[in-house]
């Protein structure tokens, strides 16, 4: 099997291009022509060829042979395929960027097509796996999350949509560590309107992450450390009402100076309502 297509949850279409592989094989068609100077030949010969590079690792030389196909025979069944085969080669030797203008050239020309769906994932883990560090700029992540959103949107209950849902709730999370890092230095340097503009960005837009109750306890340092005090014990009592007995729950409470905690689902309650 090739290498990455369990990574990628591609076996629900490789078998296909398994068989296919195989026919072309057995067609004895291979061709040993290792350059791309033109050369006319069959389908089969330039398709066989660029499926044996793909499966030796040489993505590169993969590639170009499968836009052959579609240089020499335009109109075959076999160009269709090699759009998408290309796409997927271009990937695998992590040109992304070439990748995602190879996929958007084959969804707008063939919107039809079963592999679409295929297609817009791909395109999704070409994003995905650019994503960097929370110091650096996250705009790769950002269009990350717009394309795994697509996959669910458009292919809901498909494999491709299940498997988007988990790297977006990883993606969501990346992102809200990037506001963290960003209220963490404002925060240090005391510039706490800013902190609490960063942490507040986590709380509303990615309060089902892991960074949220960290986020609820900053905020309320920020706010005492700015003498609003009825806004820290507010967002204090939401951190405690949301995630009781963290520590992030106990520090908040420390902060606010106050000797007791509401430790059961009555008190945690009454906390609540003054948010």
């Amino acid at each position: 099997m090739f290498p990455g297509f369990e990574r990628m949850s591609f076996r629900l279409t490789f078998p296909r291009f398994l068989m296919i592989a195989a026919v072309l094989m057995l067609a004895g068609c291979g061709s040993k022509n290792k350059d791309l100077e033109y050369k006319e030949q069959s389908v089969y010969e330039i398709y066989s060829q660029a499926l044996s590079y793909l499966e030796k690792g040489s993505y590169k030389e993969a590639a170009q042979y499968f836009d052959e196909v579609e240089r020499q025979h335009p109109y075959s069944v076999w160009a269709t395929k090699s759009k998408l085969m290309s796409a997927y080669s271009q990937y695998q030797n992590n040109k992304y960027d070439d990748a995602v203008t190879a996929l958007d050239r084959f969804i707008a020309v063939h919107p039809g097509n079963r592999d679409v769906p295929y297609a817009y994932y791909l395109k999704s883990l070409c994003y995905y796996e650019q994503i960097s560090d929370v110091q650096r700029d996250q705009t790769t992540t950002r269009k990350a999350l717009d394309a795994l959103q697509d996959v669910v949107t458009r292919f809901p209950g498909t494999t491709y949509s299940r498997d988007a849902r988990l790297k977006l709730d990883l993606t969501r999370d990346h992102l809200a560590g990037k506001e963290m890092a960003i209220g963490r230095f404002y925060e240090r340097r005391m510039q706490f309107l800013a902190a609490i503009n960063r942490f507040k960005v986590v709380v509303d837009q990615y309060g089902d992450t892991s960074h949220s109750p960290e986020a609820l306890e900053r905020l309320t340092e920020s706010f005492m450390a700015l003498g609003l005090v009825d806004e820290a014990r507010k967002t204090a009592a939401v951190l405690g009402y949301n995630y009781p007995g963290s520590d992030w729950y106990r520090d908040a409470y420390a902060v606010t100076g106050d000797q007791t905690m509401p430790s059961d689902a009555a008190g945690r309650k009454s906390w609540f309502k003054f948010w």
